[in-house]
């Protein structure tokens, strides 16, 4: 697991979408509140309905590098902000994502702990429980179980079980590698469509013949 986190801080979302187009993206309105973070780790999973319970007993038991996941049943609540991201910074958490809001983003900022939900507000709900971790929830539309992989960037959060994701690092790799080579090429003067297939691919397509487009540095 170690190495393939490793690998997976090395490669975009994207080109995880791309290697696996089935793999499960979480709704777009779930975002990083921070810019420029990466986020891999397995989901420790929370629920928060309108109630903070959850999540201040899921900051206590976390293992260092995990992710928690945090279901809100749509209550527009906070259910973290800089305290949780203050002691999940401290527990070597490696950050948060809410399927709801969050709060104190001037301090969530100094923390610099990864952060993805739909929004700030400063609501935030009572303590009361029941604290409800580690069982399966939706979030962002997606089926989470505890021990899924959590993999977010400025793109957005896409979550798996780690074998689905493991079979396609690889083939995120060569997508950036190729890319990569795409980009230098444009740097020195090529054009794109130089660096792909795409005039033969345009004219098969409207000729109703098989083909698939690529990039050729």
């Amino acid at each position: 697991m170690d190495e393939l986190v490793a690998r997976l801080r090395q490669v975009q979302v994207s080109s995880l979408s791309d290697a696996d187009k089935t793999l499960p993206v979480c709704d777009p309105a779930i975002h990083a509140l921070l810019p420029d973070v990466t986020l891999v780790g397995p989901a420790f999973t929370v629920r928060a309905d309108g109630d903070l319970l959850g999540m201040i007993d899921a900051i206590g038991r976390a293992e260092p590098g995990a992710v928690l996941v945090v279901a809100t049943d749509g209550r527009p609540l906070a259910a973290s902000g800089e305290l949780f991201a203050t002691e999940g910074r401290r527990r070597g958490i490696a950050g948060i994502v809410v399927d709801g809001y969050c709060r104190d983003l001037r301090g969530m900022r100094r923390v610099g702990l990864p952060v993805f939900a739909r929004g700030t507000t400063p609501a935030a709900g009572p303590a009361l429980g029941p604290a409800v971790v580690q069982e399966p929830v939706t979030v962002g539309g997606v089926r989470v179980r505890p021990g899924d992989l959590v993999v977010g960037d400025d793109d957005g959060v896409l979550i798996a079980p780690p074998e689905r994701i493991a079979a396609a690092v690889d083939r995120a790799e060569e997508i950036e590698r190729v890319e990569a080579a795409v980009a230098e090429g444009m740097q020195q003067g090529r054009a794109l469509h130089e660096l792909t297939n795409a005039p033969e691919h345009l004219r098969a397509v409207a000729a109703g013949e098989p083909s698939t487009f690529r990039f050729q540095p």
